[in-house]
């Protein structure tokens, strides 16, 4: 299996890939680092790991809703119109990890 460095949000990441996967890797970092810095720019989001949270569902609910694999920067993203208590959200999920999980 080849290794690929990969940059999302300003940050390198070493990944590994299959043989002939690279532009298939390089089309879904892009994705990602668009969707999280989508996120990021809309300055409600701060914490890393809780941007990762809402583009990773983001771009699974893009799937879901049809097969568009062109994420988008939206504002607001499908999920954050479509889920009225986001910091609601957050804060069960807080709870639901406890207090070694909590993403901030």
């Amino acid at each position: 299996m080849k290794q690929m460095e990969v940059t999302i949000m300003g940050q390198s990441y070493l990944l590994g890939c299959p043989e002939g996967g690279e532009a298939a890797l390089g089309q879904a970092v892009s994705q990602v680092d668009k969707e999280m810095c989508a996120i990021r720019d809309s300055g409600r989001v701060k914490a890393r790991e809780r941007i990762a949270v809402l583009a990773a569902l983001n771009l699974a609910y893009q799937l879901a809703e049809g097969g568009n694999t062109q994420a988008k920067p939206a504002s607001p993203s499908p999920i954050e119109s479509n889920l009225p208590d986001l910091a609601g959200l957050m804060r069960r999920l807080d709870e639901a990890l406890g207090h070694d999980g909590h993403l901030i």
